[in-house]
């Protein structure tokens, strides 16, 4: 891959829900590091997609922002929040990024977008997240954007029979 490639980082648009969909599909298939199992994304139609961006998109507490690299669409972040008065104030990402352009940077353009666009919304004022406890890489990139760890669900995610994996929760204030 051609690091040197010009990344776009920019609001995504309903029309890209086809983008982030297969995306998103090829992402899960990997079967690390997800709530997600692919069974539960296979059905899921380019209609459910546009619905769902456009909802995200419409609201003024959340957001979607996209990466792109020569027009195809690399990785994604999304922020959503409670639509209940007293959750208001805060919200929770998710973030993918597609295998072959892992580990460029292109996490870190991402996450400096969502919290650019979190500090200038005034009725943002901390944005959480949950990630695997064994997801080393993105431990390591929440901390030096300044995400504390707040708490850990024990054993939140089974994987198999003996198999689990704890959730580990982080917040960063904006």
């Amino acid at each position: 891959m051609d690091t040197d490639q010009k990344v776009k980082i920019r609001t995504a648009h309903v029309n890209d829900s086809e983008q982030i969909l297969e995306m998103q599909k090829q992402v899960v298939a990997e079967g690390e590091f997800l709530t997600t199992v692919i069974e539960e994304l296979s059905h899921r139609t380019i209609e459910q997609q546009q619905a769902w961006v456009r909802k995200v998109l419409e609201n003024e507490r959340e957001t979607f922002i996209v990466a792109e690299i020569k027009g195809v669409i690399v990785g994604w972040i999304v922020f959503q929040s409670e639509g209940r008065k007293r959750l208001a104030h805060k919200g929770s990402i998710g973030m993918m990024v597609s295998q072959e352009f892992r580990g460029i940077g292109i996490g870190k353009q991402l996450l400096k977008a969502l919290i650019e666009w979190a500090e200038e919304h005034p009725l943002i004022e901390k944005v959480c997240l949950g990630v695997f406890s064994n997801n080393a890489r993105a431990l390591s990139l929440y901390k030096s954007m300044g995400f504390k760890e707040e708490g850990r669900k024990i054993k939140e995610f089974k994987l198999g029979d003996e198999e689990y994996i704890d959730d580990i929760l982080m917040y960063r204030f904006v």
